[in-house]
């Protein structure tokens, strides 16, 4: 049985993985695995290889969902996604987006494209 943490992270998974197929992305991955790090969702547009984390919260009370995208899960997100394109043999760009989802009456989401960059 899923906690409602769970829940609402599934939820906002679901909702950021409809928006990219709308929007014409190719969803190559969700839920990817690297030892103990995770990605989200790995997409792909015409141009690059997109690795997105979803941030989802029921009210903006402690602060906007992207913002607890920290130095330290952009690090850990830049090293899985390293282990992907190398594992993978990916010769695209690649891109890291954040998702940021408030759900409510009016579920609100917000594509953070380019939100930070590595530092390979």
């Amino acid at each position: 049985m899923l906690t409602e943490k769970q829940n609402t992270g599934n939820q906002g998974e679901q909702l950021a993985q409809s928006y990219l197929e709308q929007h014409h992305y190719t969803i190559l991955e969700t839920n990817w695995r690297f030892g103990h790090l995770e990605i989200d969702i790995i997409a792909k547009d015409q141009e690059h290889i997109v690795f997105c984390e979803v941030k989802t919260r029921n009210s903006v009370a402690f602060g906007t969902p992207e913002t607890f995208v920290n130095p330290q899960k952009q690090k850990n997100m830049i090293r899985a996604a390293h282990f992907y394109v190398v594992t993978k043999r990916i010769m695209q760009e690649v891109r890291f987006d954040i998702f940021s989802i408030v759900l409510g009456e009016k579920t609100e989401i917000v594509h953070i494209q380019d939100a930070f960059q590595p530092r390979w």
